[in-house]
């Protein structure tokens, strides 16, 4: 069964109070008991003395029981408290005053009786009592002796069975008041107690749920409104207000976020706009002037705007892939097939595709080691793709007679690194960490590259995540830019 903090600490306040009031009311009742037992058995501690001193019938020895007998009986209408039996010196009952049936012994533990005669300061004492076998009772007693010859004893029962029986009636009618006076006591107790209890354990409750309603009425961000600080480990409440805590900084995070991812889309459709438009407009201005057929074309005009016109519908779709693989890249459809390959092989074949274009603008374009003969596991297509991207950015931004080299370097460790180096404009420092955005275009970039749209960085790193690898860039304005990831190398057996 579970049960609720409430449940809890309403149960176990109940039981313990229960348990401490029947401690205290057992521990009150049996010192009341032993106190007025001590004290009775003080009173009446040289009762049986006396009644054998002033009662020539006793003093001077016992032989005639019946008169004993009676002379008990006329005792106990003078003082129905007290019970009167003479034993013989081995505890057998002599003579008492009964009625038939009364006494159910017939002989008591005589050492309780020595015990008082020898020391009387050892109250309360409690000897046999006659009319009960289970019972014991405080009592008075006294040595009987016949010219130095002991008789027997008398002994007398403090508090005999009249007594009793008329205490516990006495008792009985103020029972049921005691017991409401208790009751009242212990439900105001009770009463007190838990509002006391249930104002301490719910204070941090409130102070928890107000928090969380100045939170919530700061429409939930965190800026201006945070809950207190809750450190205690073992506690349900302040683990709960941790918890909360928790979950309202990772909403706050996630709404920043996608703000920001709303701010990047919205940048985004801005830039693909711009760049879907430059090309269409060219491309409609040109074909509308080579299909007005007023306007007489030469040769060589028409097919300059033919070229051009091409020129832009290869550009549109180059763009239009490359927002379609990050488009994938992003929502994790992309698949990656590594094997085992030749990075050697693999790099001279995508700078063979570049060649022409850098001989155009007189770049050195070339491979170190030149001899480059290292295995690698990774996506053909992938690792191909990011070559090339960079490569292109390369020239791009390389001015003419400058140099770009394609090196890899073997650090031992199972990991070769790739650096694509230029020797071009270089970018500012604090762009650094941006140039991996989509459709992000530093500050000195050149503006003949813009036709990329700014996607091909963006997709170089997707990639290289995709392959658990890392892209770094260090640049320099005025001397150029490195960019270097690393692939696991395939050790030869």
């Amino acid at each position: 069964m579970n049960l609720s903090l409430y449940q809890k600490l309403a149960w176990s306040l109940v039981v313990i109070f229960c348990f401490i009031c029947a401690l205290v009311y057992g521990w009150s009742k049996q010192l009341e008991q032993t106190s007025q037992h001590h004290g009775e058995q003080n009173l009446h501690l040289q009762l049986a003395e006396h009644l054998v001193q002033d009662n020539p019938l006793i003093k001077q020895g016992i032989y005639d029981y019946k008169a004993l007998e009676n002379l008990f009986h006329t005792l106990m209408l003078l003082g129905p408290a007290f019970e009167f039996y003479f034993v013989d010196p081995q505890g057998k009952i002599l003579t008492y005053s009964a009625e038939p049936g009364k006494v159910k012994r017939s002989h008591i533990n005589l050492t309780p009786l020595k015990r008082l005669i020898t020391d009387p300061t050892i109250t309360p004492l409690y000897g046999d009592d006659p009319r009960d076998n289970n019972k014991q009772k405080i009592f008075s007693v006294a040595p009987v002796y016949n010219q130095d010859s002991l008789q027997g004893y008398l002994y007398v029962i403090i508090g005999g069975e009249a007594y009793d029986t008329t205490l516990n009636n006495i008792k009985a009618n103020d029972s049921l008041w005691l017991a409401v006076l208790w009751l009242a006591a212990a439900l105001l107790f009770l009463f007190v107690a838990m509002l006391v209890l249930f104002r301490f354990f719910t204070a941090p409750i409130k102070k928890l749920a107000a928090g969380v309603s100045l939170i919530e009425a700061a429409n939930y961000s965190l800026t201006d409104s945070k809950l207190s600080a809750y450190s205690n480990k073992n506690n349900e409440v302040d683990n709960l207000g941790r918890g909360i805590q928790a979950m309202l900084t990772r909403i706050d995070e996630q709404f920043k976020a996608l703000e920001q991812s709303d701010k990047q889309r919205r940048e985004l459709l801005t830039h693909l706009s711009h760049d879907l438009r430059t090309p269409l407009a060219s491309l409609q201005g040109f074909l509308e002037v080579l299909n007005q057929p007023h306007r007489q074309l030469s040769t060589q005009e028409r097919q300059h705007y033919l070229d051009v016109s091409s020129d832009n519908c290869q550009q549109l779709k180059q763009l239009i892939e490359q927002i379609f693989e990050l488009a994938n890249l992003e929502n994790g459809q992309v698949k990656i097939h590594p094997e085992t390959l030749n990075l050697g092989e693999l790099i001279y074949d995508c700078v063979a595709k570049f060649c022409l274009t850098a001989d155009h603008k007189e770049i050195n374009l070339s491979v170190e080691p030149a001899i480059c003969d290292f295995t690698v596991v990774a996506d053909i297509a992938k690792l191909e793709r990011v070559l090339s991207n960079l490569i292109d950015n390369a020239i791009r931004h390389t001015p003419r007679g400058g140099k770009i080299i394609v090196h890899v370097q073997d650090v031992g460790s199972e990991q070769l690194y790739v650096d694509v180096s230029d020797t071009g404009v270089g970018i500012n420092q604090d762009e650094l960490t941006a140039i991996f955005e989509p459709h992000y275009q530093a500050s000195n970039s050149n503006k003949a590259g813009r036709q990329q749209g700014g996607l091909g960085l963006a997709i170089c790193k997707g990639l290289l995540q995709l392959m658990n690898s890392e892209i770094n860039v260090q640049s320099e304005l005025g001397k150029g830019t490195q960019f270097r990831f690393n692939l696991p190398q395939k050790i030869k057996a």
